[in-house]
């Protein structure tokens, strides 16, 4: 019983659990259906490229990884939620397509300028966006929800301004490379993996992650013990400006076009559940990163597995919250104190049996 309480006690063990569901999920429905049971963990090589379903799923929640890690260092330090990151993504987008295809021009194969131009001006974009809400929140202590609800509403527009209203077309290889293939792997989940990589060093290595927690914990206390808890709060918005213009790269990668009406459409949502999945406390404080990218990737795999299961894409959204409601809901501190009250109880009649 110990060992079972051990297990369960992990920091990580509900975003895991929650994933080995899904998975579970995937092998009944395979079996029942007279299928080899565990397709879902089959991975072939088609045409040189890597093909199964969990190729699949971390292929298309790439960009959700990406957007969880800023968002989890920005809940954590500001203790609210950045909602503007895929309007940001989409913006990033139409600007670097914009400049790629040159201002007014609805469709190209040949590049205006360089592609690293382009590309960090995308990202520099995002951060620009990111630095513009850091210092809402920061500086000016506007609530974060309120603070980036100017973005998220703001975001799409100017991409389109940008775009002169067109969907901007970049028939072009070199763009079009960070949503296909390096060699048999997509390029988003090597993408996923270098950024995932560089800010896991970053928080090991240095005493970034305890500052960002520190102020997440109490922000007058880190001051008084010497951190500048609004320059830490900026830069975290900061990386996630950043981590959104990287999404929104990858993601207009994919359709070699910026469309600023649908890149990014709903990520913050997604984004934000992630956070919450991986067992992160919206209220900000300690966070745990591994945890949130298990949570990204299980929403994607959620959305995958309702897609095999036939589900249409207008009615997965409702499967698709009720399951996360379930997943929350188990994850709240107040169901958690009433299952240690009950396994107390249950406890205590043992022992009043035994007695």
């Amino acid at each position: 019983m110990s060992k079972v309480k051990k297990l369960t006690g992990m920091p990580l063990f509900l975003p895991v659990f929650c994933m080995l569901l899904v998975m579970l999920v995937n092998v009944i429905f395979d079996a029942a259906n007279g299928n080899f049971p565990f397709n879902f963990f089959t991975i072939s090589v088609r045409n040189g490229v890597l093909y199964g379903r969990l190729i699949d799923i971390l292929n298309r929640g790439s960009e959700i990884a990406i957007l969880a890690i800023g968002m989890t260092l920005v809940v954590s330090s500001s203790a609210g939620t950045d909602i503007s990151v895929g309007s940001v993504m989409s913006l990033a987008a139409s600007f670097c397509c914009m400049l790629l295809a040159g201002y007014g021009v609805a469709s190209t194969s040949e590049l205006a300028m360089p592609l690293i131009v382009g590309v960090l001006g995308g990202i520099l974009m995002g951060c620009v966006c990111g630095a513009f809400n850091g210092f809402l929140v920061a500086y000016l202590n506007v609530q974060p929800m309120v603070a980036t609800l100017i973005l998220f509403s703001a975001a799409r527009a100017i991409g389109l301004l940008l775009c002169n209203n067109l969907i901007v077309y970049v028939r072009n290889d070199s763009f079009g490379f960070f949503g296909s293939f390096l060699g048999p792997i997509p390029t988003p989940i090597v993408v996923a993996a270098l950024c995932i990589l560089v800010v896991s060093l970053l928080l090991r290595y240095t005493a970034l992650g305890l500052y960002i927690q520190s102020v997440g914990i109490n922000k007058k206390a880190s001051r008084i013990a010497g951190l500048n808890s609004a320059k830490i709060i900026f830069l975290c918005y900061i990386v996630c400006g950043l981590c959104a213009g990287i999404a929104g790269i990858v993601a207009s990668s994919r359709i070699t076009s910026a469309d600023s009406n649908n890149i990014g459409l709903n990520f913050e949502l997604d984004a934000i559940l992630a956070v919450a999945l991986g067992g992160n406390s919206l209220g900000g404080g300690k966070f745990r990163l591994a945890g949130s990218i298990i949570g990204a990737y299980t929403i994607q795999a959620i959305t995958t597995t309702l897609y095999a299961l036939g589900v249409s894409t207008e009615q997965a959204p409702v499967y698709k919250a009720i399951v996360v409601i379930i997943i929350v809901t188990i994850q709240a501190p107040p169901f958690k104190a009433f299952m240690k009250r009950m396994s107390a109880k249950r406890e205590l009649a043992k022992g009043g049996a035994a007695a």
